[in-house]
C-alpha cells in the first residue's frame, strides 16, 4: 500500500471515529502529545479530544471531499472539505487540516484544526 494509500485510510477511519463517537480507534490513530484546535478556537490535548468526542455524535451523514493528502517524509498534511446533516435536518459544513507524523514506522495524527461554515 501507498502512503497516501494509507493516510487515505487513516482520514477514512478519522472521520467514521468522529461519526461514530470511537475513542477506541482514536486512542489507537492519535499520538500522546495531540492537540486538536477546535471550531471555536480552543486549544485541546487527546484526553480533552477523546472526552469532546465520546458523547453520541449530535450530526449525521458526515463525509469528507476534496482530500488532498500532501506526504512530506515523515510526516503529511491533510486538508479537506466536510458536509453533514445538523441535528435540524439543516445542511452544515466545515474544513479540516490534520497533520500526520510517522513515529516507529506508524503514521500517528499529531494535530488537527476544524472549521465549520
Amino acid at each position: 500500500m501507498s502512503e497516501n494509500e494509507t493516510l487515505g485510510k487513516l482520514n477514512a477511519d478519522y472521520i467514521s471515529s468522529v461519526q461514530n463517537s470511537d475513542t477506541r480507534r482514536f486512542d489507537e490513530i492519535l499520538s500522546d502529545d495531540f492537540l486538536n484546535t477546535n471550531p471555536d478556537g480552543s486549544l485541546v490535548d487527546k484526553a480533552g479530544f477523546l472526552k469532546q468526542i465520546a458523547p453520541k455524535a449530535k450530526i449525521s451523514n458526515l463525509a469528507c471531499h476534496d482530500v488532498n493528502i500532501r506526504v512530506m517524509g515523515d510526516f503529511a498534511i491533510i486538508h479537506a472539505r466536510t458536509s453533514y446533516t445538523l441535528p435540524d435536518g439543516r445542511p452544515g459544513s466545515g474544513r479540516y487540516t490534520d497533520i500526520w507524523a510517522r513515529r516507529g514506522g506508524k503514521w500517528l495524527c499529531v494535530a488537527a484544526q476544524v472549521a465549520r461554515n
